[in-house]
């Protein structure tokens, strides 16, 4: 009996980080080098920046609006639904979980920028 589960176990562990690691539904991912066309045309666009405070002070993009990821659910209603959101952070997770949750909300087009500012050359 124990060894079923245990295989029970491994099956649902597997499920669990496939889940986390696996690119979000509707969720487009660009370069760095992808981000600086988009910047160009900021009119219906939205960047933000889900890195803590200090991070962002050290080192930011002037187009993006620093929400920490843990703000980021309570800041919803700051946002608009309907522009191309982008998202970044330092290495492209944070980013990847908050895209996940603008998704969630009701955002129509989101975009996360892969490797995050340590993949960023100004």
């Amino acid at each position: 009996m124990s060894t079923w589960v245990n295989v029970v176990f491994i099956i649902l562990l597997i499920y669990f980080v496939a889940t986390k690691m696996l690119p979000t539904k509707g969720v487009e991912h660009i370069t760095p080098d992808e981000l600086k066309s988009k910047l160009k045309e900021t009119k219906n666009r939205q960047f933000i920046d889900v890195r803590t405070p200090a991070e962002y002070r050290a080192r930011n993009i002037r187009q993006f609006k620093n929400i920490p990821l843990h703000e980021l659910s309570a800041k919803l209603n700051e946002l608009d639904r309907e522009k191309e959101t982008i998202v970044i952070c330092q290495s492209g997770m944070r980013s990847n979980q908050a895209a996940k949750i603008l998704v969630k909300n009701g955002f129509k087009r989101v975009v996360n920028v892969r490797g995050g500012m340590n993949a960023w050359n100004d």
